[in-house]
């Protein structure tokens, strides 16, 4: 007897290659149009800069001259003008001191904060939670003639310390907000496990939570600091003295009137910028390198 193979009929439709290609062809010309829109605003972010450096490096003459042109010759004479005759050397230093200073004291008091307020329960943490989310919403600009009342009383006006106080201040309640969320998020296996192997709150808090908390500590310092190095109207203010960055790339540039020495002022404002991209950098490093371990773990 010879036996037949029966073939059961299937109800799944034979498969065209068509919509697929369709897929991949919208998704091909998506990217295209999305790497041209980052080439150009990349273009538009990095071309003033390289200027700005290349022009800093020009006499006045050149740079009145062909502002497009490169250097005849490399004039390192205008960073150290810059550094001694326009104030921005003390100044610098400074900025690092009080942005320095208050970058730390916020990310400490901010990730504590943030913590007690996302982990644990007890009477009057939502008011406490919003009270901070309320001084998100305070414009500065109310807050110039009571600070300067407050300052003035407690002998902090014009000083360093006062400033630093003022910008940890205005600096929490947006550190407090974005660490709240991540902080909730983190799981509570990881805690439970610490308090078995006998953690206290503070070592668990400090040793345990507090590292898997890194990619979100990075980037809330890097708006942080980005915020504190460029503030302006405070430090104009609180301490009227040209002691900071902002105040005395102001004062320089007008104070030279109609005899601007464009070569100093393009060295400072390399000397201004060149801290702020130092640190994105490292931070972003920093960044990446927690997301991919966190993926890893």
């Amino acid at each position: 007897m010879t036996q037949t193979a029966v073939t059961e009929p299937t109800d799944t439709p034979r498969s065209t290659g068509r919509p697929r290609r369709r897929s991949n062809d919208r998704s091909v010309g998506f990217d295209v149009v999305a790497h041209i829109i980052l080439i150009l605003w990349s273009l538009l972010v990095v071309l003033p800069l390289l200027w700005v450096f290349v022009s800093s490096f020009k006499t006045t003459k050149e740079a009145l001259g062909n502002p497009l042109t490169w250097p005849h010759s490399l004039h390192w004479q205008n960073y150290a003008n810059a550094w001694n005759e326009s104030g921005v050397g003390p100044a610098f230093i400074n900025t690092i001191i009080v942005v320095g200073f208050s970058l730390v004291i916020v990310m400490v008091l901010g990730a504590m904060c943030s913590y007690v307020l996302a982990r644990f329960k007890f009477f009057g943490n939502r008011a406490i939670y919003y009270l901070m989310l309320a001084g998100l919403t305070f414009p500065i600009f109310l807050a110039i003639v009571p600070l300067f009342s407050i300052l003035k009383n407690l002998s902090l006006l014009n000083t360093l310390t006062g400033l630093i106080v003022t910008y940890v201040a205005f600096a929490l309640p947006f550190t407090v907000f974005f660490l709240h969320a991540f902080f909730k998020r983190l799981p509570f296996d990881v805690y439970e496990a610490a308090q078995v192997d006998g953690a206290g709150e503070w070592r668990t808090f400090f040793q345990v939570m507090l590292p898997m908390a890194r990619p979100g500590l990075a980037s809330v310092a890097i708006f942080n600091f980005l915020g504190l190095w460029n503030q302006f109207l405070l430090p104009t203010v609180l301490k009227p003295d040209d002691s900071v960055l902002t105040q005395a790339m102001s004062q320089f540039q007008s104070q030279a009137g109609y005899a601007v020495d464009f070569g100093a002022l393009f060295a400072a404002v390399v000397i201004t910028v060149a801290p702020v991209l130092v640190v994105y950098i490292i931070f972003q490093r920093q960044l990446r390198g927690s997301v991919v371990a966190g993926a890893v773990k």
